[in-house]
C-alpha cells in the first residue's frame, strides 16, 4: 500500500481560494486501480441487482422497463456518478470534507450522508446475518426447507401444509416471526449469534482502513460474478427457462405513460450506483490526482448495469423453471381429480380423450391446457388452467425472491446443497462488500474532518462495529423483519434524494458547473464534454426535484403499510404501520435530513455571531477579494465577462 499526497492543482472553493493544496499531509491510496475499481463495483453492485432490478422489470414492462432505465442511467445516473468521483478525487477529503470546501454552510450533506449510511448498515447487515444462517443451514441433504417437517407433537404443521416448505422455513424457523410489529417477543437467540458474525467480519476487514478492505474485496467483488455465470448456465439448461426470459424481455411499451415506472426507474438508477451515501466519494479520495475518473464513471456505470441484466436473466430462467414444475404438479393433480370424479359421482369420459390418464406424468403441459381450454365450461370449478404464466406474474422481490421462491426451485435442482451453499455464499459477499462501502462512507469523513479521530481509527472502527451491533439486536428480535422493512423503505429514500439534490445544486450553481469542468480539466488533462455542464444545472437536477417530489407525494397519498405474516391463515397481509411506527419511521426520515438545514444554520450564525466583529470584517474582506479576483481575471466563478450572473449571487449567498 502506498500514499499520496496532493499535487499542485489549485482547484478554487466558492470563495475563489484553493480546495486543495500541496502542504495536505499523506494520505492512504489504494495498492491498485484495479482494487478502486473492485471496490467501486462492489458498493454499487449489492443485492438490489439481485433481487429488485428482476422484480421492476417484471413488473413495469419487461424490455420497455429496460430501455428506460437505460435512458435515466445514461442522462442521470452516470452525470451524477461522475460528479461525486471527480469531486473525492479533487479534494481528497471524504463527503464531509467535500461539501465544507464547496462552501462552510454545505458540510451539514455530509453530515446527512453520514447519518444514512449507519441507518442502512444497521439493517444492511441483518440480510447479511440471514445468508449467514441459510449458508450454515446449506450443508445438510436433503435441504431443511425442501419438506414440512414430522407432524409428530408439532403444533406448527398446519403452517406449513397450508403455505409452503421454503415459506415456513423462513417465517417460523429463521425468523419466528410474530403476527405483528406490535408484538416484539423475544430475541432470536440464532440470528443474534449470526448478527454478532456478520458485524465481526466487517470490524476484520475495515480494521486497516482500505488496506485491509482492498484485499477483501478481491475475493467479495469477483466470487457474485462467478456464481452468477454458474447458475446462468445450470438455468438455461432447465425445462421452462426459456419460458422464464422471453416473459421478461417481452416489451411492453404502453407502460412508458405510467408516472409510477418513470418513478420506479428513476429510484432504481439512483440506488443502484449508491449515489448520496458518500461512499463513491470516500473512495474516490484515496485515487491519484490524475486518475480518469470520467473512464472510471462509465466503467463502474456499465459494469452495474451488465450486473442487472446478468442477474435478471439468472433469476427469470430459474423462476421459470420453478413456474413449469409447478404447472406439471398441478396438472398431476387435476387429473387425479378429474380420475376419480369420472370413475364416481358422474361419468367424464366424454370429455377425456387420453388413453394415458392413469399415468399423467406422461401428459404435456400444452396438450392439458389446449384441453382446458376447449373444455372449460365442462370441468368442475376446482380443477384448473395450470398456467404456468400465472405463477410468473405473481412478481417476487427482496427477501421473498431469495430465501423463498429461489430457494424453493433450488431444492429441486439435482445436488441442491451444492447449489443453496453457492447461492447464499453469493448474497454473503455481495453484501458484505456493499456493507464495507457503507461503513468507509462513515468512517472517511469523520476521520478526515475530526483530526483526533484520525489518530484513533482503529478504535473508531472497533466502535462503530459495536454500536450497530448493540443497535442491530431490535432487528433480531421476532418482529424484527417488520423493522428491516421500516428502514429499509423510509430511512434512506427520502434523505438520499435531498442529499443528491443539494450535491448537485452546490456544484453547478454555487460553486459554478463551468468552474467545476475547469478543475476537472486541470486534474485529468482534457475537458469533459460541456454536455456535463447541462445535465448537472438542469436536467439532473429537475430529475431529481421530480422524483423527490413524487415519493413524498406517494408518502403522503398512500398510508405506510408493511407486509405481516399470519401464523393463523399460513398467509401474508398488507397491515397499516401503528402509531408510533408512524413516528419512528418519521424521525428516521428527519433525523438523516436535519443536518443539511442545521449546517447551514450553523455557519451562518457562527460567521454572524461566534467570534464578534473580528469575524464580520473577516468574511466582507474575503468578499471582496472575490470581487477583486472576479474584476481582475474575469472568471472566477464562471465563464460569463461584464457582469455576475445569478450562479455568482448563489455563490456569494452560500459562501
Amino acid at each position: 500500500m502506498t500514499s499520496n499526497t496532493q499535487s499542485d492543482a489549485q482547484l478554487l472553493d466558492g470563495n475563489g481560494s484553493s480546495l486543495g493544496t500541496a502542504m495536505e499531509p499523506a494520505r492512504d491510496a489504494w495498492a491498485s486501480k484495479i482494487q478502486y475499481l473492485l471496490a467501486q463495483v462492489g458498493f454499487s453492485v449489492g443485492l438490489g441487482n439481485v433481487w429488485r432490478f428482476p422484480y421492476l422489470c417484471h413488473q413495469n414492462g419487461g424490455g420497455a422497463f429496460l430501455l428506460l432505465y437505460v435512458l435515466l442511467l445514461a442522462v442521470v445516473g452516470v452525470p451524477l456518478f461522475f460528479l461525486e468521483l471527480a469531486a473525492g478525487q479533487c479534494i481528497r477529503q471524504g463527503s464531509i470534507g467535500v461539501w465544507k470546501h464547496i462552501s462552510p454552510k454545505l458540510a451539514g450533506i455530509g453530515y446527512s450522508s453520514c447519518v444514512v449510511c449507519f441507518f442502512v448498515a444497521l439493517y444492511y447487515n441483518v440480510i447479511i446475518a440471514w445468508s449467514l444462517f441459510y449458508l450454515g443451514s446449506s450443508f445438510q441433504s436433503p435441504l431443511p426447507w425442501e419438506q414440512c417437517p414430522e407432524p409428530i407433537h408439532n403444533r406448527t404443521v398446519n403452517e406449513c401444509t397450508n403455505s409452503s416448505p421454503t415459506t415456513y422455513f423462513w417465517f417460523r424457523k429463521a425468523l419466528d416471526i410474530t403476527d405483528t410489529i406490535n408484538e416484539t417477543g423475544q430475541l432470536n437467540s440464532v440470528m443474534t449469534i449470526c448478527l454478532l458474525a456478520a458485524w465481526t467480519a466487517v470490524c476484520l476487514a475495515m480494521i486497516k482502513g482500505i488496506k485491509s478492505s482492498g484485499k477483501v474485496l478481491y475475493f467479495s467483488s469477483i466470487f457474485p460474478y462467478v456464481v452468477l455465470l454458474c447458475f446462468l448456465i445450470r438455468g438455461l439448461m432447465l425445462d421452462g427457462a426459456s419460458e422464464g426470459i422471453i416473459h421478461m424481455i417481452y416489451p411492453k411499451l404502453e407502460i412508458w405513460g405510467s408516472v409510477q415506472v418513470w418513478r420506479q426507474a428513476a429510484t432504481q438508477v439512483f440506488f443502484a450506483l449508491g449515489l448520496g451515501f458518500g461512499s463513491v466519494i470516500a473512495y474516490s479520495s484515496y485515487n491519484p490526482l490524475r486518475n480518469n475518473c470520467h473512464r472510471d464513471a462509465l466503467m463502474v456505470s456499465f459494469i452495474n448495469f451488465f450486473t442487472s441484466i446478468l442477474a435478471t436473466l439468472v433469476v427469470f430462467a430459474v423462476l421459470g423453471f420453478r413456474a413449469k414444475t409447478k404447472a406439471m404438479e398441478c396438472v398431476t393433480r387435476n387429473l387425479a381429480l378429474l380420475s376419480g370424479i369420472s370413475s364416481g359421482e358422474f361419468e367424464l369420459n366424454h370429455l377425456l380423450n387420453w388413453t394415458n390418464i392413469s399415468t399423467p406424468d406422461s401428459v404435456m403441459l400444452e396438450e392439458y391446457r389446449n384441453w382446458f381450454l376447449h373444455h372449460r365450461s365442462s370441468v368442475p370449478v376446482n380443477v384448473t388452467d395450470c398456467d404456468p404464466e400465472e405463477e410468473m406474474n405473481k412478481g417476487v422481490e427482496g427477501t421473498g425472491l431469495a430465501f423463498i421462491a429461489f430457494t424453493e426451485a433450488m431444492s429441486l435442482f439435482p445436488a441442491s446443497p451444492f447449489w443453496s451453499a453457492l447461492f447464499f455464499l453469493m448474497l454473503l459477499n455481495l453484501g458484505l462488500s456493499t456493507m464495507l462501502g457503507t461503513m468507509q462512507g462513515i468512517l472517511t469523513p469523520l476521520t478526515d474532518n475530526f483530526k483526533r479521530l484520525m489518530r484513533h481509527k482503529t478504535a473508531l472502527t472497533v466502535c462503530s462495529c459495536v454500536v450497530g451491533f448493540v443497535i442491530g439486536l431490535v432487528f433480531t428480535q421476532r418482529c424484527g423483519n417488520y423493522f428491516v422493512t421500516m428502514f429499509d423503505d423510509y430511512s434512506a429514500t427520502l434523505p438520499l434524494i435531498i442529499v443528491v439534490i443539494f450535491e448537485t445544486f452546490s456544484v453547478s450553481w454555487v460553486y459554478g458547473a463551468d468552474r467545476f469542468l475547469d478543475d476537472i480539466e486541470n486534474m485529468l488533462q482534457w475537458r469533459p464534454p460541456v454536455v456535463y455542464k447541462y445535465l448537472w444545472k438542469y436536467i439532473c437536477l429537475l430529475a431529481m426535484i421530480g422524483l423527490l417530489g413524487a415519493s413524498v407525494l406517494q408518502m403522503i397519498l398512500k398510508r405506510p403499510t408493511y407486509t405481516a405474516w399470519n401464523h393463523s391463515t399460513a398467509s401474508k397481509g398488507k397491515l397499516d404501520y401503528p402509531q408510533w411506527a408512524l413516528v419512528v419511521l418519521s424521525l428516521l426520515i428527519i433525523f438523516a435530513s436535519l443536518p443539511v438545514p442545521l449546517g447551514y444554520l450553523h455557519t451562518l450564525l457562527k460567521n454572524k455571531l461566534g467570534q464578534g466583529p473580528e469575524t464580520g470584517r473577516s468574511v466582507l474582506l474575503t468578499k471582496l477579494q472575490g470581487f477583486t479576483h472576479y474584476f481582475m481575471h474575469l472568471k472566477p466563478f464562471g465563464n460569463h465577462v461584464g457582469g455576475l450572473t445569478n450562479t455568482h449571487y448563489l455563490q456569494m449567498l452560500w459562501g
